[in-house]
């Protein structure tokens, strides 16, 4: 499977950032902090660049949580939503209207979206603003949204209101920049989903739909804290365990947080950001309900998740490229 020509990094790299902002805190109270503009890249429609139209003060952690939540909703083309808590999607959903998007998210973790961050890829309606205002949340995000929905979302004051005038390309070259002690770790943005077709590795390949949800699930794995394992069914979410030491955990706490939302993982398919390095997932899986796995394959002990697939009769599929997210 081919991949796309890593972009070179220079030898030595000028940073121009502008202070926008200071910010009442950071992570916590005792720390100080201030949002900066990016004049290397300083047009990509996101949190940092959106009007704020109502609300409160955005704090540091509204604006991480806008920016992951924005990013991943700027992944698809139909009607999406994302609910974001803790830089997490705790649901995601495609619809034929974002309130039919954001209704399927809501429904995979409605206790976790309680203070979190929504964000949609379409205008912001009186519909979509209705149920808004139904739930505590932090911030909203979106391209835009009509004066009834602006009227609505006005009666709950404290909610942030982000408008952005457009979506950002997620296939746009960038870099992205962490500190560590010492020292800058710089990279070049993630901005592919898949390289290449989704190769088949079993017996039985996924039906159309199975394949249509499969690829729902990788995508929105690429925007889940590793290790990363999503549940979806029907363009939704229905399961995201993130963020454990070892891969069983995260399935083990999708399967549960599913049970806790009380949906059904069957018929559900599955997706994991790395490889597995043993069986264990496939059989859990398997338990849970699911018909059909997504993974980048690449281990030693491929064959081992393979013949475990189609000892159960599973479609899986490898993808070739991993989407690791620290």
């Amino acid at each position: 499977m081919a991949m796309s020509e890593k972009p070179e990094l220079p030898k030595e790299l000028q940073l121009r950032l502008e202070r926008k902002e200071a910010l009442r805190y950071g992570e916590n109270p005792h720390q100080s902090a201030a949002l900066y503009k990016n004049l290397l890249d300083p047009e990509r429609p996101g949190a940092a660049n959106a009007r704020k139209v109502q609300g409160k003060e955005l704090s540091y952690n509204n604006l991480l949580d806008a920016d992951a939540a924005f990013e991943c909703v700027a992944e698809f083309s139909e009607p999406a939503a994302v609910i974001v808590k803790h830089t997490n999607p705790c649901g995601v959903a495609l619809g034929t209207s974002p309130l039919e998007a954001y209704q399927k998210a809501l429904v995979c973790d409605p206790i976790s979206t309680f203070g979190g961050i929504v964000a949609v890829n379409r205008e912001i309606d009186a519909k979509v603003a209705e149920e808004l205002v139904k739930i505590f949340l932090e911030v909203v995000i979106a391209p835009s949204a009509d004066d009834a929905a602006l009227k609505i979302l006005a009666t709950k004051p404290n909610i942030r209101v982000l408008l952005t005038s457009s979506m950002p390309d997620p296939k746009a070259s960038s870099f992205t920049l962490r500190t560590i002690a010492g020292g800058v770790l710089v990279q070049s943005r993630d901005n592919t989903v898949f390289e290449d077709e989704p190769r088949v590795v079993t017996k039985r390949a996924p039906t159309e739909k199975e394949m249509k949800d499969l690829e729902f699930a990788f995508t929105v794995c690429k925007h889940v804290k590793s290790n990363a394992i999503v549940y979806a069914k029907d363009g939704a979410t229905v399961g995201i365990g993130a963020g454990q030491m070892s891969r069983i955990e995260s399935a083990y706490i999708a399967w549960h947080k599913a049970n806790n939302a009380k949906l059904s993982l069957e018929g559900s398919v599955l997706a994991s950001d790395a490889f597995f390095p043993f069986p264990d997932v496939v059989e859990t899986a398997h338990q849970a309900g699911a018909t059909a796995i997504i993974e980048p394959g690449g281990s030693q002990k491929d064959q081992d998740s393979i013949d475990a697939a189609d000892k159960f009769g599973m479609a899986m599929v490898f993808t070739g490229v991993r989407h690791f997210r620290h």
